[in-house]
């Protein structure tokens, strides 16, 4: 005869079994699933037409590391160019890319954002959007992204943060690649202090974003190679210049490479892959 406390835990087990079953059908179902968004996405998603590269951008891309100050960057760089050609056309962007992307969605931000910084949807949560008719596949994400920027580049004079850029327009001509890096203790002890963390989890924060950064680039090139430092036009060691000197350096690539590409001596796109819209 079972003791009280045993039959509460019997309970317990035969109450969970509902919720064990549905977790395991929905988990077993979810790759097929994802699968067949995949296909779908693929088969009977918009074609894509070329762009008209010659008339795109200008545009500069910023991809960092962890913690090289990249946005503050960015402004400052965005503050020169617009005193340098006397306009106010440029423009700096990284979350508005998220922003419109869920807005082509018609879905959360909170979904692309989970596609952007490299994370997943519990299963709960994708159970729920899949019975409501919200489930969105990571190729669809994925195209959103691209459209959104490629649409940035057609209106052109913006300076693109992160969000995989550099891979999206890599074949744009009229367009400078730029990349960030420091030595990884420098960016600890930036991120320890500008995020007021330990150094533990500083050390795992820097680790675990640049890994994600890495694998976002990854996700929009056709293929996957095993380095992708030819898809920049320059690195800068930004533990070794200011913010203000950054912004100086970049101003100055930004114009001997679009004056190297209007003389035709060099040509603009990296890669044999054309940009699709």
């Amino acid at each position: 005869m079972p003791t009280f406390f045993g039959d509460c835990r019997l309970k317990e087990k035969i109450s969970l079994w509902p919720i064990i079953f549905v977790t395991y059908e929905w988990h077993s179902k979810h790759k097929e699933m994802d699968k067949l968004y995949s296909y779908f996405d693929q088969r009977y998603g918009e074609i894509p037409h070329p762009v008209d590269n010659k008339n795109c951008g200008p545009i500069i891309t910023i991809s960092r590391q962890t913690g090289c100050d990249a946005v503050l960057t960015a402004r400052k760089l965005v503050e020169r160019l617009n005193r340098e050609y006397s306009t106010t056309k440029w423009h700096w962007v990284d979350k508005q890319i998220l922003i419109e992307a869920a807005k082509e969605l018609k879905t959360d931000s909170a979904r692309v954002r989970s596609y952007l910084e490299g994370s997943e949807f519990s299963g709960l949560s994708d159970m729920i959007n899949a019975i409501s008719g919200d489930y969105i596949s990571n190729a669809r994400i994925r195209k959103a992204i691209s459209r959104v920027v490629i649409s940035i580049c057609q209106t052109g004079y913006a300076v693109l943060v992160g969000r995989g850029g550099v891979a999206i327009t890599r074949q744009l001509e009229k367009a400078l690649h730029i990349r960030l890096v420091a030595p990884f203790y420098w960016r600890v002890e930036n991120i320890i202090r500008k995020r007021k963390f330990g150094i533990e989890e500083a050390e795992e924060f820097v680790v675990d974003t640049d890994e994600k950064r890495h694998n976002l680039i990854l996700n929009f090139l056709d293929k996957k190679p095993l380095n992708i430092d030819y898809l920049f036009d320059a690195t800068i060691n930004r533990s070794s210049y200011s913010v203000d000197q950054l912004a100086d350096i970049i101003l100055d690539l930004y114009k001997k490479r679009i004056s190297a590409i209007k003389d035709g001596l060099v040509s603009g796109g990296k890669g044999l892959n054309k940009i699709y819209g």
